[in-house]
């Protein structure tokens, strides 16, 4: 995840924009940015954070 924001709040600020402006779901967007889904949930659920793949977002 070297390209994504580290501060976790930032990177659910950015993965949700992309989420709602470029990508129509998360497997989308971990295939076409090359990140690691494992990772990129890991680190958000640690904030707090899970992935609603209804609503096609973090919250």
């Amino acid at each position: 995840m070297n390209s994504l924001p580290s501060d976790p709040m930032i990177l659910f600020s950015f993965v949700n924009m992309k989420l709602r402006d470029e990508y129509a779901s998360l497997d989308a967007l971990c295939n076409d940015m090359q990140i690691d889904r494992t990772e990129l949930e890991r680190t958000l659920s640690e904030a707090g954070f899970e992935y609603s793949a209804e609503h096609n977002k973090f919250w």
